[in-house]
């Protein structure tokens, strides 16, 4: 078992930096453990003792064993990344002298693209104009996710004192607790400002911005059940989640400037290759605007 294992030390030690140095989420430390704990169950069995004895052939034991019990593309993939940090943490506190699985491949899983919504679409989602303050304060979370691009968790986390509708910004934690500021666009802020009035109705029991019916933070789930039945009621013909808004502001704001470097700050994204995955363009989209701008697109007769 890991937890018995002459291995295990090392990892904890490891587990204890992303929890107190690299401040990670629970659930990140938490994959990184399940992760790590299987890996050191192999080597227990391959009757490796130390993290020194790894050899790059051992690792790719390591991957084939993982392999053959199930795992697939994705999950390898993931497993062998927590397997190189692991290592590679090692190798900057001198325990190992070089990372012995650099360079070790695993199978490509195709990357999926996020879908997102054309803008009719969103037009007719947000077109909600009602007297329900529920039914504001939703229109008003949808228009901020779409007009900002946030991740759900930088939505429900926002409090008031976040929020500067003078500026049209707000400000949001992000992975890795990390801060950013955030434009939300004009019809956003009339929004926040119709629902920040109705909130006090509801007794709010923190400075959070969007409250339940009862006065507490809305919970996520809340929010994802409250974008899927609005989708419904609005007749979207896709099924709406809030990263669906997301991967919708991220490739409108694309298509109408191309400023890929923009849409990572405004994303929050620590690696330009992230936000690469919102390039995918239309074909269609491509042959309009090369025909409208290339030189040499107009197509004359042969002569």
């Amino acid at each position: 078992m890991s937890d018995v294992s002459p291995l295990w030390p090392t990892v904890e030690g490891f587990l204890r930096y992303l929890k107190v140095e690299r401040q990670l989420s629970p659930l990140t430390q938490k994959n990184y453990t399940r992760q790590l704990q299987a890996m050191v169950a192999m080597a227990d069995e391959m009757k490796i003792v130390a993290w020194t004895q790894l050899e790059p052939a051992q690792v790719r034991q390591l991957a084939a064993r993982s392999r053959r019990g199930g795992l697939g593309a994705s999950s390898l993939a993931l497993r062998m990344s927590a397997l190189r940090s692991f290592l590679d943490w090692q190798v900057s506190q001198g325990m190992l002298s070089a990372n012995p699985a650099k360079g070790i491949s695993t199978p490509r899983n195709a990357r999926h693209l996020p879908k997102n919504m054309d803008v009719d679409e969103v037009n007719q989602l947000l077109e909600i104009d009602m007297n329900d303050p529920l039914a504001v304060r939703d229109r008003a979370m949808l228009e901020t996710m779409y007009g900002g691009g946030l991740r759900l968790s930088e939505l429900v986390g926002m409090d008031c004192r976040h929020v500067d509708l003078d500026a049209g910004e707000v400000w949001v934690l992000g992975k890795g607790s990390k801060e950013r500021r955030v434009p939300i666009g004009g019809t956003a802020v009339t929004w926040l400002q119709h629902w920040l009035p109705l909130r006090a109705s509801f007794a709010p029991q923190d400075d959070a911005v969007f409250v339940s019916s009862r006065g507490s933070r809305i919970s996520a789930r809340n929010v994802q059940k409250r974008f899927a039945e609005w989708g419904i009621k609005q007749g979207v013909a896709s099924h709406i989640h809030p990263h669906k808004l997301r991967h919708s502001f991220a490739t409108h704001l694309l298509e109408s400037s191309g400023d890929l470097r923009a849409v990572q700050e405004l994303l929050g994204h620590a690696n330009l290759s992230t936000t690469q995955i919102y390039t995918h363009l239309d074909f269609q989209h491509l042959a309009t605007v090369y025909d409208a701008a290339h030189p040499r697109a107009k197509r004359g007769k042969p002569e």
